[in-house]
């Protein structure tokens, strides 16, 4: 079978460009390795930016379904010292430009915007292969083969498309974070709850961190953040949760029992997440037929504006290929030329936030970051 466009990922960036292209009135098929879209779940809040995200659902034609999706207050954002003192805060006055919403409803209005056909659910791709002409052939787990005039790798940080373009592969960049969360908040655990607040906590010091987010229903969702090699990290057993939270928690020993409390009373595994990125300047030589998209294209540190770009990236090849169905290297050479200097600048933007976080005048370069920025009301 030939698919003319296919897209390798189902996550936000590869349903943007498919829907994208629907609305323009070309079909693409979607191959996902998830047997269904509940096969996990989706992380947790997303702050979707004016500048890229917001757009991106714009040309998607789903800016209204984004609205109804909003978490009210969720922009709002605290910076605490480690024994728990307030250092900044800014309340949602619902005049922000970057608003929050669940990560999985977006997935959803995604999704249905799509027709019922347009994901090939549990599709994992195993081998691609260039079978000339800028054509490839994809060989799926189960042994199934389809051949393809377009592929586009929408497939994460360890991408099987990428290796057609590009040897750079993800490095490690020291630092992890564990996940966690709470449940019930305001009742079971209020301290912590109120020292979250009403959207985004940051107490941070140099080289560590926990960060947390207020969700709807009373969840709070914690990134603990540490600067360590990739062996300490590797060396905790978090098949016992415990143990593990507990060898985590140690090393906020002295912080305020109201922070240390988001890890130790965590309430599902926790989950350790090594920070991979690609190199600041990734780039790749034009190679017919196949190009890539988010974190496949530019994985980089987490800063807030992974998801927005990736949805972006996959608005902007939608129109390219759009504005030339005639000539999809033309496209391909449009949207990349604008990919590589605006992935590199973000990624170069990442790697501050980073150092702003966890480096030698955390807090302070965090308070310091919001006060500039803040907006004036």
């Amino acid at each position: 079978m030939n698919i003319p466009i296919a897209i390798i990922g189902a996550g936000l960036g590869g349903l943007t460009l498919a829907r994208v292209l629907h609305v323009h009135g070309i079909a693409a098929t979607v191959y996902e390795a998830e047997v269904s879209a509940d096969a996990r779940a989706q992380g947790g809040m997303l702050d979707i930016h004016e500048n890229n995200g917001q757009l991106a659902l714009k040309a998607a034609g789903l800016f209204d379904q984004f609205l109804d999706i909003i978490h009210a207050g969720g922009q709002a954002t605290r910076v605490l010292a480690k024994d728990g003192k307030v250092l900044f805060e800014d309340s949602d006055d619902g005049t922000g430009g970057r608003p929050e919403v669940p990560r999985g409803e977006l997935r959803r209005i995604l999704l249905e915007s799509l027709p019922a056909d347009t994901v090939c659910w549990g599709h994992k791709v195993t081998t691609v292969s260039p079978i000339g002409g800028g054509r490839h052939m994809l060989t799926f787990a189960d042994g199934s083969t389809v051949t393809t005039d377009l592929l586009v790798g929408a497939d994460g940080a360890w991408s099987r498309v990428r290796p057609l373009l590009s040897e750079a592969i993800p490095a490690y960049v020291g630092t992890s974070f564990i996940e966690t969360y709470l449940f019930d908040s305001v009742t079971r655990h209020k301290a912590s709850a109120e020292a979250v607040g009403d959207g985004a906590l940051f107490a941070l010091a140099p080289g560590k961190g926990i960060a947390a987010h207020r969700e709807p229903n009373g969840v709070l969702h914690t990134y603990v953040q540490l600067s360590k090699p990739k062996d300490w990290i590797d060396g905790i057993d978090f098949s016992d949760p415990e143990a593990a939270l507990a060898k985590v928690a140690k090393e906020f020993d002295g912080w305020a029992p109201k922070l240390t409390a988001l890890i130790t009373d965590g309430e599902t595994d926790p989950v350790p997440r090594p920070i991979y990125a690609l190199p600041v300047e990734h780039r790749w030589a034009r190679v017919p037929g196949v190009t890539l998209l988010g974190d496949a294209a530019h994985l980089m540190i987490p800063s807030g504006e992974g998801a927005n770009l990736a949805m972006f990236d996959g608005a902007e090849l939608g129109k390219a290929i759009a504005a030339n169905p005639d000539d999809v290297e033309v496209a391909l050479v449009a949207y990349e030329k604008d990919l590589f200097p605006r992935s590199a600048s973000e990624a170069v933007e990442a790697e501050g936030v980073l150092k702003m976080c966890l480096g030698a005048d955390a807090p302070q370069s965090m308070v310091d970051f919001f006060t500039k920025n803040q907006p004036v009301k």
